[in-house]
């Protein structure tokens, strides 16, 4: 399954919420992205059919190894971008969401090089 920047970005609130709290509930994303819980269950359904997200008898998510990869690989492309953005000028609040469209649309080739600048 494919992923789409939507089930990217839930992922990634997911994984996001969990470094704050391992029990991370439907509700606790869709406070978190301001989205409705119908979309919320929806999109769930949707990861948990594609193997990224698995929930307990009490509904606390958790990611796939599948999951967690993509997530992490999405949150270091935000981090990295809205640092580098941040460094060039550009304010914390525009960087961020800035980034946020980014991180979906860049080819590993070309994060790979911004990050290696990045570090040197």
């Amino acid at each position: 399954m494919r992923l789409q920047e939507s089930g990217e970005m839930y992922l990634e609130t997911i994984y996001i919420l969990s470094r704050e709290n391992p029990h991370v509930r439907a509700i606790d994303v869709g406070e978190y992205m301001g989205y409705s819980k119908p979309s919320v269950s929806r999109a769930m359904g949707l990861l948990k059919q594609g193997g990224y997200v698995t929930a307990d008898a009490d509904g606390y998510l958790s990611l796939t190894g599948d999951g967690l990869a993509v997530a992490e690989k999405i949150y270091e492309r935000h981090t990295v971008l809205a640092d580098l953005l941040t460094r060039l000028g550009v304010d914390r609040e525009t960087a961020v969401a800035d980034a946020c469209r980014m991180e979906h649309v860049i080819s590993d080739q070309t994060f790979q090089a911004i990050k290696h600048h990045v570090e040197v």
